[in-house]
């Protein structure tokens, strides 16, 4: 596999090794070895799918402590673009984001640490996205930032009236406004 660094450090596009021929193809999605040897170290726990239609916005979403997470994203069948934002206070990076288009043809993958939001918008007809968590889901411990935030300067590659958001992903608070991590203690939101 190859393992590109991007524009963030921490956040990873991770290109598989793909065998095809007429027959189709196979590839390994997940070595736990070959990904820690990568810099890819995480204890996964949860496996998750969703399927969504073209203009559906996921996002900005991140988990508080304990329940912080590192989520291994990919795209098993359309295309999304892909954002993690740095919402770690005293990073570089803060409030910087890695936009990536993730498709079932180009099987890239997105590895978002721990202190990111994260959120994709579909932009093809249909989507079908897999991802892996290293801490469980929590629902009082779910947080999010405001997608449209332009502080956050994300271009999210569709007119915002193709958006099809989620109740709560309409309320979510502007960055400036958001409980976000210390860099200096991960675990404490602020």
């Amino acid at each position: 596999m190859n393992v590109i660094a991007t524009d963030i450090p921490d956040v990873l596009i991770v290109e598989p090794k793909i065998f095809g021929d007429a027959r189709g193809y196979f590839y390994e999605c997940y070595n736990r070895e070959k990904y820690a040897a990568a810099g890819i170290d995480c204890d996964f726990v949860q496996d998750n799918e969703s399927f969504s239609r073209r203009g559906v916005l996921r996002g900005l979403h991140f988990q508080a402590a304990p329940f912080t997470q590192a989520k291994l994203v990919r795209v098993i069948r359309g295309t999304v673009l892909d954002v993690a934002v740095d919402i770690r206070r005293n990073s570089p990076t803060f409030g910087r984001h890695v936009a990536v288009e993730l498709s079932g043809e180009n099987f890239r993958q997105l590895f978002v640490p721990r202190g990111f939001a994260h959120g994709f918008v579909v932009l093809s007809d249909e989507v079908l996205f897999a991802y892996k968590c290293d801490n469980f889901y929590s629902p009082p411990h779910e947080r999010g930032i405001a997608f449209d935030d332009p502080a956050l300067g994300i271009d999210w590659r569709l007119d915002p009236s193709q958006f099809l958001l989620s109740p709560k992903d309409k309320l979510h608070p502007r960055f400036a406004d958001a409980e976000l991590f210390d860099l200096n203690n991960p675990e404490y939101l602020k």
